[in-house]
């Protein structure tokens, strides 16, 4: 009884905001330059249908794929295209993933299954692909206004109302008051908007009709997330599906528990201070090319740091080697994406290589250097002028 008074509960905030929704292409009718830039975003084209968009396939299907063997006509809904690439399969009025994957950056099949004991809803679903259905494990972030009665989208993918939220009265009416730019809201609230599908964590009220949701259900821009949504803890000293022993993201789309570590968070500093969720030519929509960004706030003898009269005399690398980039030593890649592709961390802080012995995981600087030992590592920032011995360990 319980579940079904929820159940009711959230579908009568759907029900009040669904007619709400605009669609990102009205969106464009106005902000036309704006939406053309959108348009061409990962944002924009995480979930594709092949049927109206072909070329959404990477790999070449005629070719055989050991792993598990399909075909197009099994593929409803394409996810992804980065790192890696995931097929749905639509049976009734639900998706389900195969249990395959395609590793982009190795060009080469994987298998796909989320292990048992792992992420914290496994122990809700059974192990097979096809009875864990995507939209209460996927749907929510990947789409605009999941109704999860009707099992239905305003649109697939990161529309402009997953950001601005409802937008079908701004539309009718355009003004400030009727709409959310989230450029005008608190630090707090504005690294919400990104940390609601950048995070991993759990609804505070689960679960819906039976069902375990892993997306704030309920949840829209210009209401409180910390009400719908709580992130996953970490186990100080313990590496986890979710965390390194540090506290640090061990798995990709953990930006926002990453972040909400870090210094640049609590001086209010916010994702779209960085990033540009509208496109850029940049990677990752960075406003601009990685180092030029960092160097805006932090040049030498900046009072936000380094405290050192150039950038090679705080990195101890020459101008412009891969070991001078500010994201190699304070955003090294180790957070898991598939198999050993990892994305960048997000807290900015510089691991040093003890923790890698004191706490067996992955540092900043053998990220690169992987043909050295944490300990030559250690010995090399010892000698270092300038860098406190009391820091280094």
């Amino acid at each position: 009884m319980r579940f079904a008074l929820l159940l009711c509960f959230v579908a009568s905030l759907q029900s009040q905001t669904r007619d709400s929704y605009a669609g990102s292409a009205v969106c464009g009718q106005c902000h036309t330059e704006i939406y053309g830039r959108w348009t061409k975003t990962r944002m924009a084209n995480v979930v594709r249908d092949p049927k109206q968009y072909p070329d959404a396939i990477i790999p070449d299907l005629s070719k055989p794929n050991a792993v598990y063997p399909f075909t197009m006509d099994d593929v409803a809904l394409v996810y992804g295209s980065k790192w890696k690439q995931r097929y749905f399969k639509k049976v009734g009025d639900d998706y389900f993933p195969l249990p395959v994957q395609w590793d982009v950056t190795h060009r080469a099949w994987a298998p796909y299954t989320v292990r048992n004991g792992t992420d914290w809803w496994t122990a809700f679903y059974p192990g097979d692909n096809f009875k864990r259905p995507t939209g209460p494990l996927c749907d929510g972030c990947h789409s605009v206004n999941y109704d999860i009665g009707a099992k239905t989208v305003k649109e697939w993918n990161v529309g402009c109302e997953k950001c601005h939220g409802p937008g079908a009265g701004h539309a009718k009416a355009p003004s400030r008051a009727n709409i959310v730019n989230p450029a005008r809201l608190d630090s707090i609230q504005a690294n919400d908007v990104c940390i609601q599908c950048h995070s991993q964590g759990q609804p505070l009220k689960n679960p819906f009709a039976g069902k375990y949701y892993d997306w704030p259900v309920g949840f829209h821009v210009g209401l409180k997330l910390s009400d719908f949504w709580k992130l996953e803890e970490h186990k100080p000293g313990e590496t986890t599906f979710t965390h390194f022993p540090d506290g640090a993201a061990h798995k990709n789309r953990m930006q926002g528990n990453d972040y909400v570590t870090s210094l640049m968070y609590t001086h209010g500093v916010s994702c779209f201070s960085c990033h540009d969720p509208h496109g850029t030519a940049n990677n990752a929509d960075l406003l601009k090319p990685a180092n030029v960004l960092c160097l805006q706030c932090h040049g030498p003898q900046s009072s936000n740091g380094p405290r050192a009269p150039s950038i090679e005399a705080h990195t101890h690398h020459k101008v412009n080697s891969a070991g001078s980039e500010c994201v190699a030593c304070h955003m090294p890649q180790i957070a898991q994406t598939i198999g050993d592709v990892n994305v960048r961390s997000h807290t900015f802080r510089f691991i040093s290589p003890a923790k890698t012995d004191a706490l067996k995981m992955p540092n900043s600087c053998n990220t690169c250097h992987k043909d050295k030992s944490p300990t030559w590592a250690i010995e090399a920032l010892k000698s270092w002028p300038g860098v406190s011995p009391w820091r280094v360990e």
